[in-house]
């Protein structure tokens, strides 16, 4: 139910603006937090539900209980999660911020009661059914949802995702290789059978908010750290979207000691020799019309303290022009482009508004 609304601060005459009723549903985690910052500044937004899928789960309570900086933001408590409540407020559309298993439980609910939804769990990103018990140790049911749903990464499926009911928002470390490596690919100035390699580096809040021993401040602090190597559960997504073999591009994540940021650094051969230029102005011709990707110029390089809570995605690169050896570096908060930056950024478009609204 999109209401018209005169915008904050206006006059009684002032012109009155469309506002997307949005309802969140795992408020409590930090993409949870980081989607409510957003949300609240937006310009054409406004949140009416809040609900955890967890924490608090028996009594409503203020948000603020969890995220004490949304103090005074929100007047709407924030619900134990329940879905027949949610399709009773009938939001425009339903933010989840969910485990997995839950997302995988409720969005077919969500859908079947008209709503539209935006999914920031894997539930929905995988399309092969037989997947999931694999690599997120659940046997997914819904084959058609599944089939209907639409990878949401704006820069390179816009169209789709504005006519979407259902939106698998992207994983962090996918977004950072696949926006690095799509426009080489899709001009074929790759030579797959030589190999590419994705070396991550992500902040801690990319293992969610739920405490472990590995996310322990001592054993995160003044450490870095590989894991997941050949099974980190990104891998699969890269592949699907970038359409390559499990052969052609190998992917390590490392755990860094700060909040938040990933950066990643891919190495690749072209498929024939280019200069430097060429390179940057494929990037600059594929991502022109996309307001949150940053090319650099030749001869600097992304870095996460250029775009830690921010929106953007930063793309530069390094190329030795005698051997066609190419270096990308990409650069994104893990939990803004990488989350909910990310999934604002699919809101907008679902309902034609500017990509960069509520972002920049």
């Amino acid at each position: 139910m999109i209401e018209l609304k005169a915008s904050q601060g206006a006059g009684a005459d002032a012109p009155m603006q469309e506002v997307v009723q949005a309802a969140v549903i795992g408020a409590t985690g930090y993409a949870g937090c980081e989607l409510l910052t957003l949300l609240v500044r937006h310009p054409s937004a406004s949140v009416t539900c809040l609900m955890s899928s967890g924490k608090d789960g028996k009594k409503a309570f203020p948000i603020e209980d969890s995220h004490p900086k949304l103090r005074g933001r929100f007047s709407v408590l924030c619900e134990p999660l329940n879905v027949e409540q949610v399709l009773v407020a009938g939001p425009d559309v339903v933010f989840l911020a969910t485990p997995h298993e839950t997302s995988h439980q409720i969005v077919p609910q969500l859908l079947e009661g008209g709503l539209r939804v935006v999914d920031l769990s894997a539930a929905f990103r995988l399309k092969d059914q037989s997947a999931y018990a694999k690599w997120y140790e659940f046997e997914h049911h819904f084959g058609e949802v599944l089939a209907e749903a639409v990878y949401g990464i704006p820069e390179l499926d816009a169209p789709r995702i504005a006519s979407a009911r259902l939106v698998a928002n992207p994983g962090c470390y996918p977004t950072s290789v696949i926006l690095a490596l799509a426009p080489l690919l899709n001009a074929g100035w790759v030579n797959i059978s030589a190999g590419i390699v994705a070396d991550s580096k992500s902040g801690a809040t990319g293992a969610g908010r739920k405490p472990t021993e590995r996310l322990h401040f001592p054993e995160v602090n003044e450490n870095l750290r590989a894991y997941g190597l050949f099974r980190h559960r990104h891998w699969p997504e890269m592949l699907q979207e970038l359409d390559l073999s499990p052969g052609d591009l190998i992917f390590t994540p490392h755990l860094l000691p700060i909040t938040r940021g990933i950066l990643t650094t891919i190495y690749l051969r072209l498929s024939s020799l280019r200069v430097l230029s060429e390179i940057e102005g494929l990037y600059r011709s594929f991502y022109a019309a996309a307001p949150l990707v940053r090319i650099y110029p030749a001869g600097t390089l992304p870095e996460i303290l250029g775009v830690a809570n921010t929106q953007y995605a930063d793309i530069g690169f390094a190329l030795d022009e005698s051997t066609g050896r190419l270096i990308l570096v990409s650069a994104i908060d893990n939990l803004g482009k990488g989350a909910a930056g990310q999934a604002v950024q699919n809101m907008n478009v679902m309902f034609g508004l500017p990509q960069q609204t509520g972002l920049l």
